[in-house]
């Protein structure tokens, strides 16, 4: 009895705290509450299933990202000739009319490089990769841009004109409608010993190119990179390679005018000779960073957290989010400054499941919620999270069938 009237008057003090602090501070006593009292049941978070803009089409490979107050998905329909890339709008609970970005019939596409947009004040950016050459892996980066109504045609970011292979891109929307891209670049990987670069370059609204630049020498060659802008400036992050094959995260940093040099993000020391396909993800307010990431260190894989609050220059402690039986693709939210949500798969009863969890930058963590069931092959993809308002929405691949996929969106409400 005097355990539940505790439990009605904290109710009763979150309630007035909440019109003051707002949906972040509920969330960070929500955590603490959570694990300071074992023993009390917690309402389960219901996940709602949206209508999908891609439907009745076999699609696949969704990315989500938002601007104020839009949700944008993009997403790829394969039919027996080519390829197209889509995008719609998610506005005021429904979906606009999907609109064609480009299509081929000479494009690469990959599960776990999958095509992207970005949006800026008054343009957006889309990126897909299409065949240099007959080789397997020689493809290049494609960038279309759209300032009014029409897409434009595409060109390639990098001048190096090898058939090798160049994907894994970032796009990070900039101030005057600039973007900064983020690319995994192979021009020195036909020659011998030659090592996958990190490269990056600013892409304007007309697509001009500029400022193109080197920005590691030596990375893994197939794990997704990340960007995000904080106050001092854009940010990358990545999976790095040394010569004895410890391939951890590493962080680079535009502060000043320059581009500093790579820094590890936390030392895992995961040994592997060969690229695990799975790549890290950031988010940023201001200075204060999130990143999330997979490392199967010490055969013991962990999906991992860590925030720092100096725009990356340094961090805190890391924090293990999932290390019973994560498969890693990974994605990641800042809800506020000190709160992050993250999303990964994970393994259990012989299923996989897309799973979400918020956790704030002292390691306080609510409950995970499984978001779906889903297959650890590759054909289900990476799933994606972005937050609109206090909605995190979530989009992934589902196999319907051996040649068959569609596309599923769900969300859930942070209140």
């Amino acid at each position: 009895y005097l355990l539940a009237a505790r439990m009605e008057h904290m109710k009763m003090i979150i309630t007035s705290l909440v019109k003051k602090i707002g949906i972040a501070g509920l969330i960070f006593l929500s955590a603490c509450n959570s694990q300071n009292i074992d023993n009390t049941e917690q309402e389960e978070t219901k996940v709602t299933s949206l209508a999908n803009p891609s439907f009745p089409k076999i699609s696949s490979l969704p990315y989500l990202t938002s601007t104020n107050d839009q949700l944008y998905m993009s997403w790829v329909e394969k039919d027996s000739t080519q390829t197209t890339l889509k995008y719609s709008k998610y506005q005021s609970g429904s979906w606009s009319n999907p609109e064609v970005i480009a299509n081929g019939n000479d494009w690469f596409v990959n599960w776990a490089d999958y095509p992207m947009i970005s949006v800026n004040d008054k343009a957006m950016m889309a990126n897909f990769l299409a065949k240099s050459s007959s080789g397997t892996y020689s493809y290049d980066v494609n960038l279309s841009v759209k300032n009014d109504s029409s897409w434009s045609d595409a060109f390639i970011p990098h001048n190096d004109g090898t058939p090798t292979e160049h994907g894994f891109v970032s796009m990070i929307p900039m101030s005057n409608n600039q973007f900064q891209v983020a690319w995994l670049d192979g021009r020195f990987t036909a020659s011998e010993n030659g090592a996958m670069t990190l490269r990056t370059a600013l892409i304007n609204k007309d697509g001009s190119i500029s400022k193109e630049a080197e920005l590691d020498n030596r990375v893994c060659d197939c794990c997704q990179t990340g960007g995000a802008l904080t106050e001092n400036g854009p940010v990358f992050v990545y999976r790095d390679r040394s010569e004895d094959e410890i391939r951890d995260m590493s962080i680079v940093r535009f502060v000043d005018g320059e581009w500093t040099s790579p820094k590890p993000i936390n030392s895992d020391n995961w040994k592997i000779h060969g690229c695990p396909v799975n790549g890290p993800r950031v988010d940023a307010i201001g200075n204060n960073l999130a990143i999330a990431w997979y490392t199967g260190a010490n055969e013991r894989p962990k999906v991992k957290l860590i925030f720092s609050n100096d725009g990356g220059a340094t961090f805190g402690k890391v924090i293990d989010v999932d290390s019973i039986a994560p498969l890693g693709r990974v994605d990641i939210e800042l809800i506020d400054a000190s709160i992050a949500i993250v999303s990964w798969l994970a393994k259990g009863d012989g299923k996989a499941f897309i799973k979400t969890q918020i956790i704030n930058d002292q390691g306080i963590k609510q409950e995970p919620i499984i978001i779906a069931e889903t297959s650890e092959s590759r054909g289900s993809g990476f799933p994606q999270m972005v937050q609109l308002d206090d909605e995190i929405f979530f989009a992934w691949t589902k196999l319907i069938d051996e040649k068959s996929t569609n596309i599923e969106v769900a969300k859930i409400n942070l209140n």
